[in-house]
């Protein structure tokens, strides 16, 4: 439950800040390269053609704009040692809080072209921080990023495996499809930039919110920088020579505070155009001949009192980042440097807290990482992108029968138009879901529809309905879906005559089982023919939800009723899975073998007790080898338009079709339908975080391991993927409430039992009754250590087992249901619900007729149709 929360929580806060957090991510990646940029765009103004003579310095650049423009008001002046490089002036400018720059040539001090791209950045700047709505902006930004630390500490726990490798964590699937591909780009890139974004985050709420940084300072152990209101009471300090000025004020705080109170307590006196001229001129001599160290740039800003000072600011020849500045102040009166802050001397506390923006964008641990910072910042809108494709696969694919089932018309329905009467009979949904989705499409073709489950039909529907389209599944070996086998008693002996009527039959089953493959719709296409009804077409077969069948039905209603149908079709979407655990359970067997098989997904996947594990099976290397081989095919042959090359895509095509020769690939390729899924009961629930099957070995006539279970435990390796979907199964769910229930099975039936005396135990109900069977106790009994401890803690309030080996005459389930007769009916009349689990063609059936000998028929079709007698059988 918790991790169920914490996965809400994620999905829906990345739906709605993930927006903004993209517009942050690549408008911070393009800001991160302002200067970069500028420079690109504006060459003129960053560089100038080297001239034979000195650079001006800055009292003649000083000179010359009070010559040329007494008005103009300079803040500060830069000089770049690189004799390629204009040198700057920040000017006053009215709008600008902190001044103006203007590039001029530093040979002769000519302005040089503006720049270039500069509303383009303040744009850019103010979309970042602020979405250019101001201080609304800025709290939707912070907010958003405070979001971004959830997601990636939410993302890490939601995905967090049992199994640690580097691969699992680290490696791109680029052969994975559809929405495992999405999930695997989103899971996986995201795990690669973890770091990058706790980083952008942590240092980007240092703009957002002033108890975050205030709580920056305190961790990292740095004094915050505070206005300087009051005077620092030191005595002077004697007065220090030109040469021991460095080594007098570096790193005494005395000292420094002292020149801090000099320069308060100085008179605010404007120094006029001499004076600033000889303060520039003293400090440059005096700074480069006491410095002793090389610089790139130097800054001086003007003094604004007559203090004697002038603020400096310089950045080393090969500085760290962009804002690895030194400071100084230089007494031009008595030409001594003082108050040297070197940026290499801080501790890495201080730099951090001093250079926030470097260490948000990267540059300060370097350029390579810069750009990786870069590239991860631009990533961001592929998790706001994926995670909304995610969201909305997740939304179709829980749809299907519920989204079908309250589907309403979308346009205006047709007085004129003969209403119609659509009918499913479904054991597992499949039928239910596709009557829905033709209902729907009719609909929008301005058609009057009405949805019934088969079972609620009454005669009167077959008299007063002119058009009747069925669609009906086929269950076991042969027979109607458990809740339509009513009908099949009652409404097929119906003496009537229907030869008003119109229908088409769609008829559900499976060709693996061609002895009952859609008998039940075929027999009730057989029923109307014979009271005089008439069929708009030949009864359609569908084979396992084929899309092409579907397609066929479609195609033939739209010609029968000359309406325009929008196609349809059961929509499969597999998630990728990982075999966890695979464990023989029944070693020395006299049956075949049977698997404990686990699987875990990093998917966010529930499942009711009950419900269906479809599998979608591949073919083994050496079963793809032999094929291309046969047929002469080269297996790095690229597949066009896909990135699979043949032998990759060939993993789950059915292999034993017998394919026409042909030049073209694609001709030849159509020709190999996708392999069958397999079913298989599930055996745990989602509380137990792994999804367990009970697999047991087939093999055909030659001896040749079957197509499922061959895949799952045999071909497919531990930790490898495999395809997998959760599919619904209704007519077995548990029942909600604390009715005693009689789980009935036998063999690899014990996986549907499981799952439901889990989730009674899990809900703390104990009127439970298990009666399973099995060959022989020593080498068959299934999960004997869970089923005993159920036993004894009460969770089976009674346990019957049936070993049909153990003694010479053998005993089945519907044996032990014989001799208990007297308790079943006990509990029947308590309500309890009868589950039956297993094989239809022996025990399933042998179960029923002894259900009907000691409760009579009448009364098991009642609890069949109350929904107290549901079986799970194949």
């Amino acid at each position: 439950m918790f991790k169920k929360t914490f996965f809400q929580i994620h999905w829906f806060l990345g739906i709605t800040a993930g927006l903004v957090l993209s517009i942050m991510g690549v408008t911070g990646a393009i800001y991160s390269y302002e200067q970069q940029i500028q420079k690109w765009l504006n060459p003129a103004s960053y560089t100038v053609k080297v001239e034979n003579s000195m650079k001006l310095t800055p009292s003649e650049i000083y000179q010359h704009f009070q010559r040329k423009d007494p008005e103009i008001k300079i803040n500060s002046i830069t000089i770049d040692n690189n004799p390629e490089a204009s040198s700057s002036i920040n000017v006053v400018k009215e709008g600008a809080r902190r001044g103006y720059n203007m590039m001029i040539n530093p040979y002769t001090a000519a302005v040089l072209p503006e720049i270039q791209g500069r509303e383009f950045f303040q744009f850019i700047q103010q979309l970042h921080r602020y979405l250019t709505v101001g201080d609304l902006g800025k709290q939707i930004t912070g907010a958003s990023t405070l979001m971004l630390i959830f997601f990636v500490l939410s993302g890490v726990y939601l995905r967090w495996p049992k199994k640690h490798t580097w691969k699992q964590w680290f490696a791109v699937k680029p052969k994975l499809k559809g929405r495992n591909f999405i999930w695997d780009l989103h899971a996986v890139i995201g795990t690669w930039l973890v770091v990058f974004y706790l980083v952008f985050a942590c240092t980007g709420l240092y703009w957002s919110y002033d108890w975050w940084r205030s709580g920056m300072f305190k961790v990292l152990g740095v004094t915050a920088p505070q206005a300087q209101n009051k005077a620092v009471a030191n005595p002077p300090a004697a007065e220090k020579s030109a040469r021991g000025g460095e080594n007098a004020t570096r790193g005494n705080p005395n000292n420094k505070a002292q020149n801090a109170e000099n320069r308060r307590s100085a008179p605010d006196v404007q120094l006029n155009t001499d004076q600033i001229k000889t303060a520039l001129q003293n400090t440059w001599t005096g700074f480069n001949s006491q410095i002793g160290r090389d610089y790139s740039t130097l800054t001086l800003t003007l003094p604004k009192k007559a203090d004697g000072m002038m603020e400096l600011s310089f950045v080393d020849a090969i500085p760290q980042h962009e804002r690895a500045r030194n400071k100084a102040n230089y007494n031009y009166q008595i030409n001594t440097l003082q108050d040297i802050e070197l940026y290499q001397d801080k501790k890495l506390n201080e730099k951090i807290m001093g250079s926030m923006l470097p260490v948000h964008r990267g540059s300060f641990f370097g350029p390579v990482v810069q750009f990786i910072f870069m590239l991860a910042a631009l990533t961001m809108p592929l998790f706001f992108v994926t995670g909304w494709m995610l969201y909305l696969k997740r939304r179709k694919q829980k749809k299907l029968t519920l989204a079908a089932r309250n589907a309403r018309p979308i346009t205006d329905i047709d007085p004129n138009a003969t209403p119609w009467l659509v009918t499913y009979a479904s054991q597992t949904g499949v039928a239910e879901q596709l009557a829905w989705r033709t209902s729907t499409s009719l609909q929008e073709a301005h058609q009057p529809v009405v949805v019934k489950a088969i079972q609620d039909l009454t005669e009167d529907d077959f008299k007063q309905n002119q058009q009747i389209l069925l669609v009906l599944s086929t269950y076991g070996t042969g027979e109607a879906p458990d809740l339509a086998s009513a009908f099949e008693k009652k409404m097929l002996k119906m003496d009537c005559n229907l030869s008003h009527l119109s229908y088409a039959v769609l008829a559900l089953g499976s060709k693996e089982y061609p002895e009952s493959y859609c008998r039940f719709g075929h027999r009730v296409d057989a029923w109307l023919q014979s009271k005089g009804a008439q069929p708009f077409f030949n009864t359609i077969e569908v084979d396992n939800a084929s899309d092409h069948d579907i397609q066929q039905w479609n195609r033939a209603l739209a010609q029968a009723t000359q309406l325009e149908l929008h196609g349809m079709s059961i929509e499969k979407v597999f998630d990728r899975w990982q075999l966890q655990q695979r464990n023989l359970l029944n070693p020395n067997s006299l049956g075949a073998p049977t698997y404990n098989v686990e699987l875990a997904t990093k998917h966010d996947v529930s499942w009711q007790a009950g419900d269906i594990a479809e599998v979608q099976p591949g073919n083994s290397p050496e079963r793809i080898t032999e094929f291309l081989k046969q047929h002469a095919l080269d297996a790095e042959t690229p597949i066009p338009n896909q990135q699979d090359r043949l032998q990759q895509w060939l993993w789950d095509r059915d292999l034993t079709v017998q394919c026409k020769p042909s030049h073209n690939l694609d001709q030849f390729l159509a020709q190999l339908p996708p392999l069958p899924t397999r079913e298989y009961s599930i055996a745990s629930i989602p509380e137990q975080h792994c999804l367990r099957l009970v697999i047991r070995q087939q093999t055909n006539q030659n001896g040749e391991i079957g197509l499922g279970s061959g895949w799952m435990t045999q071909h497919v390796q531990l930790h490898d993927s495999v395809q997998l979907r959760i599919r619904t199964n209704r007519s077995f769910h548990l029942i909600d409430d604390n009715r005693p229930i009689i789980c009935i099975g036998n063999g690899t039936g014990v996986a549907g039992l499981m799952s439901l005396i889990h989730a009674r135990a899990a809900a703390g109900y104990g009127e439970n009754w298990l009666i399973f069977g099995e060959r022989q106790r020593t080498h068959d009994y299934f999960y004997q250590d869970t089923i005993e401890a159920w036993e004894n803690t009460g969770v089976l309030k009674r346990l019957d087992l049936a070993f049909s080996r153990d003694q010479a005459e053998k005993v089945y389930v519907h044996h032990l249901l014989r001799q208990q007769a007297t308790l079943l009916k006990q509990w029947i009349d308590n309500e309890a619900v009868i589950y039956v689990c297993g094989s239809i063609l022996t025990m399933a059936t042998d179960v029923e007729h002894a259900l009907i000998d000691i409760l009579g028929e009448s009364l098991v079709d009642q609890l069949r149709q109350q929904g107290r007698y549901r079986r799970d059988v194949y």
